[in-house]
């Protein structure tokens, strides 16, 4: 099927991915072992944490939507993540993006560190500074483009061409984009990585991560990684998953479209110091977005004067769930210096532009009038 929209529909329950009897939904395996007819040959599932016929047909469908050789489903987005990393080995470093998720910042300065794994943060909208990061014993080049929280803007295609020069790998966290607007494999990535808890899934029921590798040879050592540490993704929530990503297009594209208006509204307002969001011609990279994704995105950013305003304004919003997260049906505001960042030193935090103004605004689905009404209001007892 050419058109992804398709896909995330009928992914998972084509034959092979589910039973023969006509169900139009992938059955759940609620088994934690599985019957073996012979001594001499096994069939293709023996213990669920090796596999799962259930996880298996999302694993295949993430690995279409993706263009990639396998998918891999884990316990959450974090799981993801740590898993891949686990791919080094003593000795090799890291240039990574210094506008990174907070989960992925403490995993990498605080836990690999132990195990005789380096890393530099580096600018990636600044490639002559990505070059010069990159040392010997450099193997790996982390993206994550649109960054979290300040929507930062990476050149896919140029910063996999630094990789491929000094034979190092490439991962990009592809969470905010999801398949149907941002397609890293085609652009040089070895492996695309998602917070499935947030897009994908879209209805902030479940905590999921998903990963799919290029090639048959990392696809061969990451599942090794995963079915050795064993963080893999439940049979309810891979059901769940499956379920909820038949409707990803349609959500995630209508939240764009609000993006996009709420964007425009705050970088009028006379309040709101910056928008972080690159549907706006304004925004850093906003070029470079174009050439390599389809979609501006339902997330922005956008900055306040002070903590005191910032303070005001949550307690006047009525719509946004105020809470960590993102992608939900619902619109949720975080506050990423206490929640997705917080494991970030102040000093860090300040670094990568996230201070004590700074909000990020999931777009959820309701009704863009309610929400820019809510906005106004908001804002005009913010600034009293």
């Amino acid at each position: 099927m050419t058109n992804l929209e398709t896909a995330l529909i009928h992914g998972a329950i084509r034959e092979g991915y589910a039973d023969k009897k006509g169900a139009v939904n992938v059955p759940m395996y609620l088994s934690s072992t599985f019957h073996q007819e012979s001594i001499d040959e096994f069939g293709e599932f023996d213990y669920a944490r090796s596999g799962n016929p259930t996880r298996d047909a999302l694993e295949r469908a993430i690995a279409e939507l993706e263009g990639g050789d396998r998918g891999f489903a884990f316990a959450t987005g974090m799981a993801a993540v740590t898993a891949c990393l686990m791919l080094l080995s003593k000795g090799d470093h890291i240039v990574i993006t210094e506008d990174v998720y907070g989960g992925t910042y403490r995993f990498v300065t605080k836990v690999l560190p132990r195990y005789g794994i380096t890393h530099t943060f580096v600018d990636f909208t600044d490639l002559e500074a990505v070059r010069a990061a990159v040392k010997p014993e450099t193997k790996l080049l982390y993206i994550e483009t649109p960054s979290n929280p300040t929507l930062g803007i990476t050149d896919i295609r140029a910063v996999t061409a630094i990789a491929k020069e000094h034979g190092a790998l490439s991962f990009l966290d592809n969470t905010f984009m999801t398949p149907l607007h941002q397609r890293p494999l085609e652009l040089g990535v070895d492996i695309v990585i998602h917070s499935a808890t947030k897009f994908l899934s879209g209805h902030s029921d479940i905590v999921a991560g998903l990963a799919v590798t290029k090639t048959p040879e990392l696809s061969d050592q990451l599942y090794f990684i995963q079915n050795s540490f064993g963080s893999v993704l439940g049979v309810q929530d891979s059901y769940t998953l499956i379920q909820n990503m038949k409707t990803t297009a349609v959500r995630y594209n209508e939240s764009s479209r609000v993006a996009m208006k709420i964007a425009q509204y705050l970088q009028a307002h006379p309040l709101v110091e910056k928008v972080y969001y690159p549907g706006l011609e304004t925004h850093p990279g906003y070029d470079i977005h174009a050439a390599q994704s389809t979609s501006a995105g339902a997330v922005l950013s956008f900055t306040l004067p002070s903590y005191e305003v910032a303070k005001k304004f949550v307690e006047a919003m009525q719509i946004p769930v105020f809470a960590v997260s993102l992608g939900g049906v619902e619109s949720i505001l975080s506050y990423p210096a206490k929640m997705s960042h917080a494991a970030m030193e102040p000093e860090e935090r300040l670094k990568r532009g996230i201070t004590d103004g700074l909000f990020r605004f999931s777009v959820g689905l309701e009704n863009e009038d309610d929400l820019l009404a809510d906005f106004a209001q908001a804002l005009e007892k913010a600034m009293q």
